[in-house]
């Protein structure tokens, strides 16, 4: 399938995601969950990929969003603060993260997808994309029980390494 052809079939899916995710950002945030969205659809549309199925789109999807996100932090830091990060301990992921602790959030879970890419993979749609334990767990094909172990396991690898 095209993304042309899958973006319909998951469109909502898309928008709730992304909606989820920057309601949890702090204030003064430009971006709009619709912007979003229409900009990862972009960078998936000039992939030349054959998409499997929703869930393959979903989760690349939740990627996509990620580095957006990422991508808009880096740019706000070089302007603003000389682009210097600085590492904090992070006492709960799920809570609204300033740009400078994404970045550090960033490095350090392309860092644990490197180890355990299927753990990585959860905590980006579960704090990336907004999902629950429940979605993130059938996008990935796990029991919620096995996803929330995962999920407690990569809270805290990421915990240790935010704080070295």
């Amino acid at each position: 399938m095209t993304p042309a052809e899958i973006l319909p079939l998951v469109y909502q899916e898309l928008r709730k995601m992304a909606a989820s995710k920057l309601a949890s950002e702090p204030s003064g945030q430009t971006l709009q969950a619709t912007a979003l969205v229409h900009e990862a659809w972009l960078r998936l549309a000039e992939a030349s990929v054959d998409w499997s199925d929703k869930t393959h789109f979903i989760r690349t999807a939740a990627t996509a969003m990620r580095r957006i996100l990422v991508d808009r932090a880096r740019a706000k830091l070089a302007a603003k603060r000389g682009g210097e990060n600085v590492r904090v301990e992070l006492s709960e992921i799920e809570a609204p993260l300033p740009d400078s602790e994404l970045l550090s959030l960033d490095e350090a879970l392309e860092r644990f997808a490197e180890i355990k890419p299927d753990h990585a993979k959860l905590m980006e749609l579960r704090y990336f994309a907004g999902m629950t334990n429940d979605e993130a767990a059938a996008i990935l094909d796990v029991a919620p029980a096995t996803a929330h172990r995962m999920m407690q396991y990569a809270k805290a690898w990421l915990k240790l390494e935010m704080t070295r």
